[in-house]
């Protein structure tokens, strides 16, 4: 089992260096964050964009590039296109956005000629090295799906469990999350919870154990399982998937975690892809975009 992202990069080193495809790399953040995953031996990159402003870019970083492929395309939505084609035609084991927008960015991912489709939904999980929780904690979905649905939901597993076992973790313990550990008709995420739960016990959701519905505490807090006597539970705070009723939920869990626990660490990939992708935000912090590549590293290494 990973322990943390220092395990996940030690694990990936041993994998050997993987490559990625950047989308308008001439973004000073993302740049830092791809010569640091080289320099440890996580990933290599090839750099689409206005090649004039990387290199300039890059000579203020005091980075080298000549061992770097770079690909000039000016255009924001056609250095997209051209380096997702590179991850659909099998040259990069990862795809990762540059400067380009969020839109342009997922609408080349889901190009239907040079695209990442597979026929699943996308979604997206964070995974957390949190001080004082003994093992990594996979949160989905924080950023992508909405207002997922139960079939939703039930592939929001799917995607996710993969990104499990390519971090060590063999059959992970899934807690689709609401306010109370109970079904109640008028809350439908206790009544999807339970639906779940059935799914996964007749072989629909499979290499995972999932246990819904379940509040917060009980997921993650052993202490609170034992004092709401919840000792008949398949899980008993020691999850390591917490599946979100909605958006909003698992966002201001992501940030809540972000923002206010010294010394976490984190790192996100858009799932449900032909290949892992690295969609992170201007606002993540460096370390975050290079944890985000090595955990991309890890499940390229399980898919290959």
């Amino acid at each position: 089992m990973s322990r943390g992202f220092d395990e996940v990069i030690s694990k990936v080193k041993s994998c050997g260096m993987k490559k990625i495809a950047v989308a308008a790399a001439q973004d000073s953040a993302v740049l830092e964050a791809v010569r640091e995953a080289k320099a440890q031996g996580i990933a290599d990159a090839v750099l689409v964009g206005d090649e004039s402003k990387i290199r300039e870019i890059a000579a203020g970083l005091g980075m080298d590039l000549s061992d770097y492929r770079i690909i000039d395309e000016p255009d924001m939505a056609q250095a997209a296109l051209t380096a997702v084609k590179l991850a659909h035609d099998g040259e990069v084991e990862m795809y990762m956005k540059g400067l380009c927008d969020t839109k342009t960015f997922l609408k080349s991912v889901l190009d239907k000629e040079v695209g990442l489709r597979t026929g699943s939904p996308l979604s997206h999980v964070a995974v957390f090295d949190i001080p004082g929780y003994e093992k990594l904690l996979f949160l989905t979905d924080v950023a992508f799906m909405t207002y997922p649905t139960l079939e939703d939901k039930a592939n929001i597993i799917r995607n996710t469990v993969p990104v499990c076992n390519a971090c060590g973790v063999t059959m992970p313990k899934v807690a689709p999350l609401a306010a109370v550990e109970v079904v109640n008709p008028k809350m439908p995420a206790t009544v999807e919870g339970a639906e779940l739960t059935k799914m996964c016990e007749e072989g629909q959701i499979t290499g995972c154990i999932v246990d819904g519905p379940l509040s917060l505490d009980l997921a993650i807090d052993p202490e609170a399982a034992k004092h709401k006597g919840a000792t008949n539970r398949k899980i008993q705070g020691d999850a390591d998937i917490l599946l979100f009723p909605d958006i909003h939920a698992g966002n201001l869990v992501y940030k809540a975690l972000v923002h206010t626990v010294p010394g976490v660490k984190n790192g996100c990939i858009l799932t449900g892809t032909k290949v892992p992708v690295i969609l992170t935000s201007r606002s993540d912090t460096f370390e975050t975009k290079v944890n985000s590549i090595a955990l991309a590293a890890v499940v390229a290494a399980e898919l290959n």
